[in-house]
């Protein structure tokens, strides 16, 4: 095995080790937001970026990045949000052409509702896959920028 072998390997390894975690975290995140609050991981998502822009809308292809999905599959979970009036759209005013896509204050309730829910199962999540021996370096990878960037606020 050569050295751009190896090194196409070691990408592949990690790329394995990534998606296993992706796995293991979207599994839980997904039994435990269901089961308490009746949302989805990836509806979680979109509630998450939306409440995070500033005058609470962004445009679908934004959504569709924060959420990694395709155009199309972005529209059709939009349109189950909105149905249950988690969210609404309106057209943007400087570009008719646009869509914004906005959380409704039931929305925003059931975001506040489920983000302790979110931010406990992540950390669980990661706290069983540090058990993991070969997921335990990602997990640490994960953490050191808190604990770096923790350690330069004592200072």
């Amino acid at each position: 095995m050569g050295i751009a072998d190896s090194a196409v390997e070691v990408r592949a390894n990690g790329w394995r080790t990534l998606a296993a975690l992706h796995g293991h975290i979207e599994a839980a995140l997904e039994r435990e937001l269901s089961r308490e609050h009746g949302v989805s991981a990836v509806e979680f998502t979109v509630l998450d970026a939306l409440s995070r822009q500033d005058g609470w809308h962004m445009r679908m292809s934004q959504l569709a990045r924060a959420a990694a999905l395709s155009s199309s599959a972005t529209t059709r979970l939009v349109n189950r949000l909105e149905e249950r009036g988690l969210l609404t759209r309106v057209l943007c005013a400087d570009d008719r052409r646009g869509i914004y896509t906005e959380l409704t204050a039931s929305g925003r309730s059931l975001h506040r509702a489920a983000s302790p829910t979110h931010d406990r199962v992540l950390e669980a999540s990661l706290e069983q896959a540090r058990e993991v021996p070969e997921l335990a370096p990602l997990v640490d990878f994960l953490h050191a920028p808190a604990s770096a960037s923790a350690a330069a606020t004592r200072r």
